[in-house]
């Protein structure tokens, strides 16, 4: 089973953004709070961010929101069932 990075990054994206709306913060906010631009949060949420997102940024945006940082990396069975994909001969998804 192959995981789709990109649904991956996304669903981390969404619960961000999730958690950060549940605790009545503004994008700008929660980037002031974490020491990064607000369309780079934007990025981040919207799974845009890239394959590079490291763990210290996550632990950083977690402290921001003041939640468990495995809030963001724990996925249901139905979330994880978004990550396979079947690779087709021409490599596409």
């Amino acid at each position: 089973m192959g995981i789709r990075r990109d649904v991956f990054f996304r669903q981390i994206g969404a619960k961000i953004a999730y958690y950060r709306t549940l605790h009545g913060l503004e994008q700008n906010q929660l980037a002031d709070k974490v020491h990064i631009s607000q369309s780079t949060l934007s990025r981040i949420e919207r799974g845009k961010y890239g394959d590079n997102i490291s763990i210290s940024l996550l632990l950083d945006i977690a402290e921001g929101l003041e939640i468990d940082p495995s809030l963001l990396t724990t996925f249901s069975s139905m979330e994880k069932s978004m990550w396979a994909y079947q690779a087709y001969p021409d490599g596409l998804v």
